[in-house]
């Protein structure tokens, strides 16, 4: 969960959102009998499609978080030396980043046409990825200090920093971003798709209850999707989104101080991303090795999930790089874990395993 509120300064206290990955739609689609399934990923680039518009959309407003909190927790660290590494973005840069890099990714795919890629990929992009970016800043800014005075023009040290992300933008993120492959129709030996998440596996011809069975129809964890480490990348940037989004509305709704930031810690990274990572696994052995229904695995995942909290708390405490405090909230065990969250962890439980689903058809085609 993510935090409560933050002083840039002061202690902070947080709760957070468990690192949920992704959209929960795009589960649909039949399987068609005429199309044999390929046996690894890798094998498989011409049948999956780009990812869906709303996909990218979401991806990139993740990442653009990411990229937000990484940057502003380094200069905070420089400025003011803080083991907790606070970073800071907010809902509407999410939006920015979105819109911003879906128009980017236009230009990006432009690139054939130029005739020189070194004139592309050192100046026409990067030039036209610094003065959109400034141009959204500074519209944001107008829009949230109310006047011309709240924009002031940015320094040369913010547009070298702005070419530097453009580099790694077109160099890194958006050559490995595009080879992601989303397969509306999943090819099942048996014909059906797997059984979707709290439901019951159909009843044999005996009456015994089957277990739900994964992509390739054998029962057990579904083996296509993206693999562990890219999977784990997920999980930890969407903890990132998380806790920016649970902190903004937690301080604008429940202070109603006006803030425009919400707020995270650099180790939520890797607390969020190995949790959710953790929690897929079980999601795979208790649904489809078990056939256990949603309400039956979600008791075990918020277990998991304070026994992980708790644990990453009192390491980060005691080196002085804890960034919760939970001792103001009833319910509190050690200011590390609260009841208070209860009902936050079970809805971000559910919306784990929709996740899942919907990253079992998100497929990573390597280059040759």
């Amino acid at each position: 969960m993510a935090g409560s509120d933050v002083d840039s300064e002061g202690p902070t206290q947080r709760g957070g959102a468990v690192r949920r990955p992704g959209p929960p739609s795009g589960l649909g689609g039949e399987a068609g009998a005429h199309c044999p399934e390929p046996l690894s990923t890798a094998e498989a680039p011409a049948e999956g499609t780009a990812l869906p518009a709303w996909m990218r959309l979401y991806f990139y407003g993740m990442h653009g978080i990411t990229l937000d909190v990484l940057v502003s927790s380094a200069w905070r660290f420089v400025r003011s030396p803080d083991l907790r590494m606070l970073g800071f973005s907010s809902p509407y840069r999410c939006l920015l980043h979105s819109l911003t890099h879906f128009a980017l990714e236009k230009i990006y795919l432009q690139q054939p046409r130029c005739p020189s890629a070194f004139v592309f990929n050192f100046f026409l992009y990067p030039s036209a990825h610094v003065g959109l970016q400034t141009l959204a800043s500074q519209a944001l800014l107008l829009s949230l200090g109310g006047g011309p005075g709240g924009a002031a023009a940015p320094g040369a040290l913010d547009l070298a920093l702005q070419y530097v992300l453009a580099l790694y933008h077109c160099q890194v993120f958006l050559k490995r971003f595009l080879r992601l492959r989303y397969r509306q129709q999943q090819q099942q030996r048996r014909g059906a798709l797997p059984a979707p998440p709290g439901t019951r596996a159909p009843s044999g011809a005996s009456g015994r209850r089957r277990r739900p069975r994964g992509p390739k129809g054998a029962v057990g964890a579904p083996n296509q999707g993206l693999p562990d480490l890219l999977r784990f990348l997920f999980f930890g940037m969407h903890g990132f989104l998380d806790e920016i989004f649970f902190t903004f509305f937690f301080n604008v709704l429940g202070h109603g101080d006006g803030a425009t930031n919400g707020h995270t810690s650099l180790w939520s990274f890797f607390m969020y991303g190995s949790c959710s990572f953790v929690v897929e696994k079980l999601y795979f052995h208790l649904h489809y090795s078990r056939g256990w229904s949603t309400w039956k695995r979600v008791p075990i995942y918020v277990i998991f999930i304070y026994a992980w909290e708790f644990s990453w708390g009192l390491g980060l405490r005691t080196c002085g790089a804890c960034s919760w405090d939970y001792s103001h909230y009833p319910l509190n065990f050690m200011g590390l874990i609260t009841l208070m969250y209860l009902p936050g962890w079970i809805f971000l439980s559910v919306y784990q395993d929709l996740l899942s689903n919907v990253l079992w058809r998100v497929q990573y085609v390597p280059t040759n």
